[in-house]
């Protein structure tokens, strides 16, 4: 094993380096070109003033694998470090023109990375310190070393220097991941709230498309309605049935489908009778003969099977088959009682019994508003239920109530947003536009023009609430009484 004394290139007298060297290796001069490992291989730049120094180190690092740089000054190792991969670099401390400690300081500069070592003796030891406090060395080899100890050294602090590059290496890496983690999550949130817009801007035109087409079905049941009523002889008889059933299923709390199903069960609940001959339309049930009794008993039957052909009224044919039906079970067509007959069949029944008693259509004789509606009452637990007719009466009363706030406006006076209080009828009972329609710019044009072009003079019936603040209005408006 190889031990070198710092001694022996400055004090001659020294003998352990001439123990363990040849003459010429003392004599031996530092190659005249570097060598730099491979790719992979650590390379160490060694520099002193003494070549005998030079030869020793690289010695011990050729037989540890290590490829070696030489330099004999500080001058022409920081020339080195300028062209060639330098791991780890191990200075003397005294040299001329450049101790070690500065040297290695230099190092520092030029790469922070590279680890330095200082050779010293016991005699420079406050320079060492001093260098240690600069930060300028990772470790200091006294002399004379020890061949393992050295090669211990040098393994420890390459090793402790691939660490912290491959440290570095992946905390670059992991910023630069972070950094792309970050743009891909920005634009991943840029994508989602475009496609968050797309989605809900396709939700509202499939909303309003839905809303549109349920409109326009809403209003062919009108239609229809209306042409049942025209040949029935009880114009107005479904309108006003199904704006009394609509508002008791709202305050009875059913779901808007089941509020929706309702008011267009009322609208043709009797859709059953339209097969009905001449002599039997028009005149009261209570004077039907038995014959017409026994038809008269099947058209809730008749006006199911006419609906069930169409899957957006299943729940309305139901209500239709169930609205003769009984709280008591002596209804018909199925003898139902209670709870069996759904809640919309029984607001249907209820509220048509009292546009009939009110009409004079369930019997000869035009009833009272008052008579009607305690003849309602007097039906309570063996026709109707009683819920449904205290709720029922409550409606009717509101409606009255509010009706006294519905103003009757000029044609030209009708704005966009404006809400028809009281439905529009033909001169035969039809039913034109249905209360609560809220008119657009169409239908204002539309009904205008007519206005003009026939040279009819209209007006409508709108909710005053509706009309908007400040709207200058070209006739007084008439408040119903």
């Amino acid at each position: 094993m190889l031990k070198c004394d710092a001694g022996v290139s400055k004090q001659p007298e020294h003998t352990r380096i001439r123990d363990t060297m040849t003459p010429t290796a003392l004599l031996e001069p530092p190659p005249v070109e570097a060598v730099e490992g491979p790719s992979g291989v650590p390379t160490v730049l060694t520099v002193d003033d003494e070549p005998s120094v030079l030869n020793a180190l690289r010695r011990v690092f050729r037989s540890q694998g290590i490829a070696t740089l030489q330099a004999t000054s500080a001058a022409e190792g920081l020339s080195l470090l300028k062209t060639h991969r330098v791991d780890l670099v191990i200075s003397d401390m005294r040299m001329p023109e450049m101790d070690g400690a500065r040297f290695l300081e230099r190092v520092k500069i030029h790469d922070e990375s590279i680890v330095r070592v200082l050779l010293t003796g016991y005699a420079d030891m406050s320079s060492t310190i001093a260098a240690i406090n600069r930060g300028a060395i990772h470790r200091y080899i006294a002399k004379p070393w020890d061949d393992q100890d050295l090669v211990l050294v040098v393994r420890e602090a390459l090793s402790r220097r691939d660490l912290e590059k491959k440290n570095a290496e992946l905390t670059e890496l992991t910023k630069r991941q972070n950094e792309q983690l970050r743009d891909i999550n920005q634009t991943l949130e840029t994508r989602v709230a475009a496609r968050t817009a797309e989605l809900e801007q396709i939700n509202g035109m499939l909303d309003a498309a839905y809303a549109d087409l349920d409109n326009t079905f809403v209003l062919a049941v009108n239609v229809f309605s209306s042409l049942m009523e025209m040949r029935g002889g009880h114009p107005g008889h479904s309108r006003r049935v199904a704006e009394l059933a609509r508002e008791t299923a709202k305050r009875l709390g059913l779901p808007d489908r089941d509020v929706r199903d309702v008011h267009l069960a009322a609208l043709v609940h009797d859709v059953g009778t339209i097969g009905f001959p001449d002599t039997m339309l028009g005149k009261p049930v209570s004077t039907y003969t038995a014959e017409e009794h026994q038809r008269y008993r099947r058209h809730t039957i008749d006006g199911e099977t006419a609906l069930m052909a169409l899957s957006q009224l299943q729940g309305v044919a139901r209500i239709v088959r169930q609205h003769h039906e009984r709280v008591d079970g002596k209804g018909f067509p199925d003898g139902l009682a209670g709870a069996e007959i759904v809640l919309g069949a029984r607001i249907v029944a209820a509220a048509s019994d009292l546009d009939e008693l009110a009409h004079g259509h369930m019997g000869e004789i035009n009833h009272s508003v008052e008579r009607a509606h305690s003849m309602l009452r007097g039906g309570m637990d063996t026709r109707y239920d009683p819920a449904v007719v205290e709720t029922l009466l409550q409606v009717v009363v509101d409606m009255a109530a509010a009706a006294k706030d519905d103003l009757q406006i000029d044609v030209r006076d009708l704005r966009p947003g404006m809400v028809l209080a009281r439905a529009v009828l033909s001169a035969k009972g039809a039913i034109l536009l249905a209360a609560g329609y809220v008119f657009d710019e169409r239908v204002v044009r539309q009904v205008t023009n007519f206005s003009t072009k026939e040279g009819v003079h209209l007006t409508l019936w709108v909710q005053r609430d509706s009309i908007p603040e400040g709207t200058p209005l070209m006739a007084p408006p008439r408040v119903h009484a």
